[in-house]
């Protein structure tokens, strides 16, 4: 996993690879939008439906342990170790969807998500164990989760959809 030594060079590494995933569905048809294809394991839909739901289910509890609440990771009703079905209901939640809406959603919440952290101190960003939810499964400081819900899916996402591209777009 990439270490940060800036709250800046996150920033710019968030944005940096959302812009090269995002570019990659220039060239996806709508109507192929939920085309599956035995090679990749997701759809471009559920690609950015399961972008959409990690960034707002992070935010969320940032929002809930902000508000007092008690956070329930990864969220109510669903365990770390069967998450199939929480990426199920975010399938669902964004199904529907436009290619264009998806992609304007995903930039807003990308948007929502740089403000976050640009807001964070680096005692916050840094240091483990400043925010309760953060203890709960892997004991990361805030950077890593942010990195592990943004950068790296969209780095992997990236290839995915560069490889669903290639078996669906040039099949005709």
């Amino acid at each position: 996993m990439q270490e940060y030594l800036s709250k800046e060079a996150l920033i710019d590494a968030v944005k940096k690879t959302y812009a090269l995933f995002d570019k990659e569905f220039d060239a996806v048809p709508e109507q192929k939008l939920n085309v599956r294809c035995p090679e990749v394991d997701r759809t471009p839909q559920e690609m950015l439906a399961y972008q959409l739901g990690w960034l707002q289910l992070v935010m969320g509890w940032e929002q809930d342990e902000a508000d007092g609440k008690t956070v329930v990771t990864p969220s109510p009703g669903y365990k770390w170790n069967q998450l199939g079905p929480l990426y199920q209901h975010f399938y669902a939640e964004y199904n529907g969807y436009s290619l264009q809406e998806l992609r304007e959603l995903l930039s807003g919440s990308v948007e929502k998500w740089c403000n976050w952290v640009d807001r964070l101190s680096d005692k916050e960003l840094f240091t483990p164990n400043i925010r309760k939810w953060t203890v709960t499964n892997a004991n990361w400081p805030l950077w890593k989760w942010i990195h592990i819900n943004s950068v790296a899916p969209f780095k992997t996402f990236r290839t995915k959809i560069r490889k669903w591209k290639k078996h669906v777009c040039s099949v005709g």
